[in-house]
């Protein structure tokens, strides 16, 4: 009897984790001014958007880094002054460190400064990147 109790305790607990994590997958989510990190063209390998930056985190062997790469070029090549910029993290372990990334692919929305305004870890709808484009601007 025990035994069944343990397993359904974990099968719950492990149900409540996927729906958590399903749920905050891909979702863009706003950064507080106060926490706000500040990027250079430097620090990101290419020139930041006259009106927003969107900077992908990347590695090597990830799928869902392939899709998010067509969206991002799908975007800026949509909107004036939106540029998009991919970084190998591998190759930027000290800016990944820096920026606390965690899983790829991870994208940050810059507005026109450098200002880290917006982020989403995981692969974000087209729909979200675009409002969080908005908001920056």
């Amino acid at each position: 009897m025990t035994g069944l109790v343990v397993c359904l305790a974990v099968f719950a607990a492990s149900g409540v984790f996927g729906l958590v994590h399903r749920r905050r997958n891909g979702r863009v989510r706003v950064r507080s001014k106060d926490s706000a990190e500040r990027l250079t063209a430097d620090e990101i390998g290419g020139p930041l958007g006259e009106r927003a930056t969107l900077v992908q985190f990347s590695s090597a062997f990830c799928a869902p880094c392939r899709a998010t790469r067509r969206t991002l070029g799908e975007i800026a090549g949509m909107v004036d002054g939106i540029t998009h910029v991919e970084i190998d993290a591998e190759a930027h372990l000290d800016l990944v460190r820096r920026l606390a990334i965690l899983k790829t692919p991870t994208v940050l929305v810059l507005d026109a400064d450098g200002a880290v305004v917006r982020r989403a870890a995981g692969q974000p709808r087209k729909s979200d990147v675009i409002a969080a484009i908005g908001a920056a601007v």
